[in-house]
């Protein structure tokens, strides 16, 4: 059997959640969950970096885009409480694909999962990002009542132009600026600058790759409350994060 017969047979991807934290004060609750999406287990493409590496390369980005929200959907009844969802879709998806919209209604209605739970966050947004196809099917998700999140803001085609033509609703800030954030006056400025713009745009930042209480205290210094990493929570299957009772999700 190929791997792609592999992936897309109906257990063929697996899904894990990292959760999204809110930070207030000395507690803490789950804002959202982000699905993280693994490969065929046994295989050299269970990791997700080869996974979807091996899938740019076959051009079948939208198809496993589609499996992998499918594999979240079917997991997250699992997860404690009715957490947001924050499900990952790359840029050439949503302009390559304009029944995107229609199926995620699809799948959210056969899975019993409410469209207003649901974030997608663009991934992997390399050029061409700014079609008119990736802009008109942002409007359609919107016009269900899906929020958009926009990954790796800081690096790459993740810049100003990509924010002001998304819209997100999330500006997740790239590790890269918060790990030894504490002792790095520049970065701590990148930060807040970062989180000023998504305020003044309607929106909220995400400090990625928190590692270390320190860089924690000095994002949350900062006024950023949104935060997700390994210190926080390693990535875990849906009945793990029930087991462990991670804090329950914010409204």
């Amino acid at each position: 059997m190929s791997l792609w017969d592999r992936i897309i047979e109906p257990d063929g991807l697996t899904t894990v959640f990292q959760p999204i934290f809110r930070i207030a004060g000395e507690g803490r609750s789950t804002y959202a969950y982000e699905a993280l999406t693994r490969g065929p287990k046994g295989t050299n493409i269970e990791r997700s970096d080869v996974l979807f590496e091996y899938v740019r390369r076959k051009h079948r980005e939208s198809e496993v885009d589609l499996l992998s929200i499918a594999a979240a959907l079917r997991e997250s009844r699992h997860l404690p409480g009715e957490p947001s969802l924050s499900l990952n879709v790359h840029a050439s998806t949503l302009e390559r694909d304009d029944s995107l919209a229609g199926s995620l209604a699809m799948l959210c209605a056969e899975h019993e999962v409410p469209l207003e739970r649901i974030i997608i966050e663009i991934v992997e947004h390399a050029p061409p990002w700014s079609g008119p196809q990736l802009l008109a099917s942002l409007a359609e998700l919107r016009a269900l009542g899906v929020r958009i999140a926009l990954d790796d803001v800081g690096l790459g085609q993740s810049n100003f132009r990509m924010i002001l033509d998304c819209h997100p609703n999330l500006l997740k800030i790239d590790r890269h600026f918060v790990n030894g954030c504490h002792a790095d006056p520049h970065r701590r400025a990148v930060l807040l600058s970062i989180a000023d713009l998504a305020v003044r745009l309607g929106g909220q930042a995400v400090a990625e790759g928190i590692e270390e209480e320190r860089d924690l205290k000095a994002v949350t210094d900062l006024g950023i409350d949104l935060v997700q990493g390994y210190l926080l929570c390693l990535p875990r299957s849906s009945q793990a994060l029930r087991d462990a009772e991670v804090p329950a999700e914010v409204a």
